[in-house]
């Protein structure tokens, strides 16, 4: 089972120079969490959701990718591709040949693979994580902060008697975001400590205005953004089964519950895929 057999070879890419409106309308149009860059038919960077919410004033494709991309040859064992996705906590691989972009491996991938190879192995404590929950009041913007601030992909929200009612994820905050324009203002006068009224206060007082357009999230309950039809799974679930729901659901993570169906942690694909770095290792 090599990367050839399951990267997606249709790859949608943006070019230097390039705009950041243009790479949103893509993430919303598709679902997708990143597209690589091109200059001169070469990847040079890939950009991400997680770029776009942490620098949402940037605008420049060049200051929002991540430079110099870890890739992967077409012919290279899947289990060699886990192994870097896990390593270097990243999500997806460029596929190059002869200096080309050729196709991209994602975690998603990854997970389809593990889908159809019939792993028994229950995920219980190994391959699910700790997690925390919010309120399904809590506003989109403190959603955003929180979600950057922990570094998680999704977060499950909870009503008022801690009932699981949905996950927020990043693909969500994006869906619901929009561009902002304003105006800000410049002061670029000499800091003299005459009276603000002198002629030459007004003289050497200068201020510049300019646009400022940043991605913006609606200040609107998460409720509202969440997904409420939430695929969970309990604790002794099998590894291929779960990839198996993760494909079918077109989803990066599902809950797990107890025997009360009370949330108990999460299980994430990244996680998941740690399964086929253990079978390479055997």
């Amino acid at each position: 089972m090599t990367v050839k057999d399951f990267m997606t070879a249709d790859v949608v890419h943006v070019e230097i120079p390039g705009n950041r409106d243009d790479v949103l309308k893509i993430l919303k149009r598709t679902g997708i969490s990143g597209v690589p860059v091109l200059k001169n038919k070469k990847i040079v960077g890939i950009i991400t959701r997680k770029d776009l919410l942490s620098k949402p004033e940037e605008t420049q494709l060049g200051l929002l990718m991540t430079p110099k991309p870890i890739t992967i040859g077409p012919d290279t064992d899947i289990h060699e591709a886990a192994r870097l996705l896990v390593t270097h906590r990243i999500r997806r691989l460029p596929v190059v040949e002869d200096g080309k972009l050729i196709g991209l491996l994602s975690v998603a991938d990854l997970i389809h693979a593990i889908a159809q190879m019939k792993i028994k192995e229950e995920i219980k404590e190994k391959y699910t994580s700790n997690t925390f929950a919010l309120w399904e009041e809590t506003p989109l913007p403190l959603v955003g902060r929180i979600m950057e601030i922990s570094g998680v992909d999704a977060i499950p929200i909870l009503n008022s008697d801690s009932i699981l009612q949905g996950i927020i994820s990043e693909r969500d905050l994006i869906r619901n975001s929009n561009i902002e324009d304003s105006v800000g203002v410049s002061d670029f006068s000499n800091g003299t400590d005459d009276d603000e009224w002198t002629w030459e206060s007004i003289r050497d007082n200068h201020t510049i205005s300019f646009g400022i357009s940043r991605v913006q999230l609606p200040n609107r309950p998460v409720k509202l953004a969440m997904v409420k039809n939430v695929v969970a799974v309990p604790k002794n679930s099998e590894v291929s089964e779960c990839a198996l729901k993760m494909r079918r659901s077109r989803v990066d993570q599902l809950p797990v519950i107890n025997g009360d169906k009370r949330l108990v942690g999460m299980l994430y694909d990244r996680d998941l895929i740690k399964a086929l770095c253990q079978d390479a290792a055997e």
